[in-house]
C-alpha cells in the first residue's frame, strides 16, 4: 500500500511538471509572437520610408545627370577641376547614363 501511495505521489509531481512547463511554454511562445509581430510591423514601415526614398532618388535622377553633365563641360574648360571629377566617376563627357529596365 505503501508503494501505491509513493507511485501516486510520484505520477501527481509528474503531472504538476508537465502543467506548468506546458504553461511556461504557452507564455514564452505568446511572447516569442508578440515580438515578432511587432518587429515586422516596424520593419513593413521602414521598407515604404525606404521606398519612398528612392522614388524620390529616381525622380531628380534626371537633375542629377544634367548637373554632372554641365560639370564635365565646365570640367574640359577648366581642366584644375578634372581630377576631382575623375575622383567621382564623372569624365570629360559626363556620366554614363544607365539603361532602363
Amino acid at each position: 500500500m505503501n508503494e501505491t501511495n509513493n507511485l501516486n505521489d510520484q505520477v501527481a509531481a509528474l503531472q504538476r511538471q508537465v502543467f506548468v512547463l506546458l504553461l511556461a511554454l504557452v507564455v514564452v511562445s505568446g511572447t516569442l509572437t508578440v515580438y515578432l509581430y511587432r518587429q515586422a510591423s516596424i520593419l513593413g514601415k521602414d521598407v515604404a520610408v525606404q521606398q519612398q526614398a528612392i522614388n524620390n532618388a529616381k525622380q531628380i535622377q534626371p537633375v542629377i545627370i544634367s548637373l554632372a553633365n554641365q560639370l564635365a563641360v565646365y570640367g574640359r574648360t577648366h581642366p584644375d577641376i578634372a581630377p576631382l571629377l575623375n575622383k567621382y566617376g564623372i569624365g570629360p563627357n559626363g556620366i554614363p547614363v544607365a539603361p532602363k529596365k
